[in-house]
């Protein structure tokens, strides 16, 4: 796990190895243990390396066998040595013993084919220096992040976008078009960053740059379907793929930790791993603390667990920090204990397991058809299902807005998912965020066409609903919010967060599991929590899914957190964007108990720590300071 940046262009050779220097500097936390540079008379390659695999022979760039070509490289291949071998014996030299030179020489044999051919998570560059042409790709899921711009006649990409804000052709303006979806989805759904002219090369795409042309290409988009496989038959293909996805995961050449909360994705890929040390993170007695429920798993599968709880000093101390190393502004709440958690594991080890994306593989959310817990309203939902389609929609609609018990469940199982789901977050309607925001932030894409922009891909695919919202999520919401937090908030410790559950083996069994085996009457993630329940107790397999729970609600009613968070309201800055006495009236009836918007206020309030970092303190990273210091 690394981070890589760089860029092609024609200035004097000692002017990039300075600007190299400077964009991988500041990204030394995602690779502390050395760095590297390439600098040719027309491009720059930038490393920074965290030495897990090799850990002697690693470091990059690394060379092919005539030096004509190099690649750097961040994340893990873990068929690494499969593919070595076949290399091998095609005839190809190795110098080290690093994943990081099979992408080298298997791109070298099959050209872009070797995308197809890597299990794992990546993000890379290639860079020959006879064509002048510049090759990247970026993992099938978007496990790891990949910025890019071109700014005049300069090429330039990165992990992070803090790190392009160090080239003196960067020229840093803010997207006008992104905060109107942000304050609906939580998380930049756009293409385009926050920062104009930056762009983030999409999950399972390749480019070419040469000439100071970019073409931009897919290779890898999932592929659902049904089929009528048995249930038992499903469990077992599940389970057998889930181990061997594991034990490919546990590779390195130190040692293997892993997150450990009290839900279901974590503590099977745990009790499968049996690893020295877990870790897991909580808010306190006045609050769920899960790492109650971790802990006594820790015992059951005999392993070590290391547990810790956040304070809300702590949690405002570095929330700014946070979004500095998000680079891009996340309201999502699960942002603050992931820092801590990563902090916390980083201590002992540079490693860990987590058990993200069962949810979108398997069927895990509660939005995509469970919002009841009425066995009645589910009973007659099955039964209307049934009816033709025209006769569903229109049931559908009389339900859209109805207050009845179970109307929302028999409207988002009953439409289509096209006109009933935009992803797991919805804070803002469109109409709320048009009221708050001035006229020159109203114009943003709407939220019906950045979904649509997805859906239109699936169309005349007979998928069920369920699966297209599977599909949505899988092009938004992962690679946009749950990933992009995974990676920069584990990095930000130097610590490489691996995911056993996003692997292209097991992508291949969940791409067919019969809608029914996903979400049923028992339960999210039907099928999934059956092979799980062949290794830890039904108090695990069988919990509800809670996410992160962290207490917003008691945060923005306690006093001190409340006037910390009004503060930033009432910056200088904040009419630029908002009607600022709105702002100021929305916290206020919160704090009084007379609504609850802790989503809302929380979604702003992220924002404005985020230009406050980026635009007013010009990209500055923030040191921790109190409630009371800061206010």
């Amino acid at each position: 796990m690394c981070g890589i940046a760089g860029f092609v262009s024609d200035a004097p050779e000692d002017v990039k190895r300075r600007v190299l220097k400077d964009m991988t500097d500041i990204i030394a936390h995602r690779g502390p243990d050395s760095e590297g540079h390439l600098v040719d008379a027309h491009a720059a390659l930038g490393f920074r390396r965290l030495s897990i695999i090799d850990l002697r022979g690693g470091d990059q760039p690394i060379y092919n066998e005539d030096r004509t070509m190099a690649i750097t490289f961040n994340g893990e291949i873990y068929n690494f040595e499969e593919l070595r071998k076949q290399l091998i014996e095609l005839g190809h030299d190795f110098t080290t013993k690093s994943d990081t030179e099979v992408i080298l020489h298997g791109y070298e044999q099959w050209g872009t084919g070797v995308l197809n051919k890597l299990r794992g998570m990546f993000a890379f560059v290639i860079w020959n220096s006879v064509t002048k042409e510049l090759f990247g790709a970026r993992d099938q899921f978007g496990i790891k992040p990949f910025y890019y711009a071109m700014m005049g006649d300069t090429f330039m990409y990165a992990s992070e976008i803090k790190s392009m804000l160090q080239h003196p052709d960067f020229v840093k303006t803010f997207n006008a078009d992104a905060l109107k979806p942000y304050m609906t989805f939580q998380y930049s759904p756009l293409d385009e960053t926050f920062f104009k002219g930056v762009f983030k090369l999409k999950e399972g795409h390749y480019f070419t740059y040469k000439n100071h042309k970019l073409d931009i290409h897919e290779y890898w988009d999932p592929a659902f379907g049904e089929t009528k496989q048995h249930l038992d038959d499903l469990v077992e293909s599940v389970d057998e793929t889930v181990k061997d996805s594991v034990r490919h995961h546990l590779i390195a050449d130190v040692e293997v930790g892993s997150f450990l909360s009290s839900g279901v994705d974590s503590s099977y890929v745990t009790a499968l791993a049996k690893p020295e040390h877990t870790y897991s993170i909580g808010f306190g007695k006045d609050t769920y603390n899960e790492s109650t429920q971790a802990k006594d798993l820790a015992k059951l599968l005999d392993v070590d667990n290391t547990s810790a709880t956040v304070k809300e000093d702590e949690a405002f101390a570095y929330f700014p920090q946070i979004q500095w190393y998000m680079d891009e502004p996340d309201s999502n709440p699960s942002c603050i204990p992931l820092f801590f958690l990563a902090r916390m594991a980083s201590r002992d080890l540079s490693v860990v397991l987590s058990g993200e994306g069962a949810d979108e593989l398997f069927g895990g959310y509660l939005g995509y058809g469970v919002h009841t817990r009425s066995k009645l309203i589910k009973v007659i939902t099955r039964i209307l299902a049934h009816l033709p389609s025209g006769v569903r929609q229109g049931i559908a609609q009389w339900c859209k807005g109805k207050s009845f018990h179970g109307a929302w469940h028999l409207y988002a199982n009953l439409s289509q998912a096209e006109n009933s789901f935009i992803g797991q977050a919805r804070v803002f309607n469109e109409k709320e965020s048009e009221q708050l925001l001035k006229p020159e932030y109203r114009n943003g894409p709407s939220v019906r066409s950045i979904v649509s922009r997805i859906y239109d891909r699936i169309k005349g695919k007979h998928l069920s609903e369920i699966k297209k919202k599977q599909y949505l999520d899988l092009h938004q919401w992962m690679p946009g919010d749950i990933l992009l937090k995974a990676d920069k908030l584990t990095m930000a410790s130097s610590l490489e967060l691996r995911v056993p559950l996003l692997d292209m083996e097991l992508m291949k069994v969940a791409e067919k599991v019969p809608t029914k085996y996903l979400i049923n009457d028992e339960n999210t993630k039907y099928a999934f929590r059956l092979a799980a329940a062949r290794h830890i107790p039904k108090e695990w397999y069988d919990r509800e899914k809670l996410g992160f729970p962290v207490p917003i609600k008691k945060w923005l009613r306690e006093e001190r957190c409340y006037l910390h968070v009004r503060s930033m309201f009432t910056k200088d800055f904040v009419p630029q964007f908002f009607d600022q006495q709105a702002l100021l009236t929305m916290i206020d009836d919160n704090y009084a108990n007379r609504v609850d918007a802790r989503r809302k206020i929380w979604t702003i309030y992220t924002f404005l720590v985020w230009y406050d970092i980026y635009f007013i303190h010009d990209g500055l990273k923030p040191v921790p300071q109190s409630i009371a210091t800061a206010a």
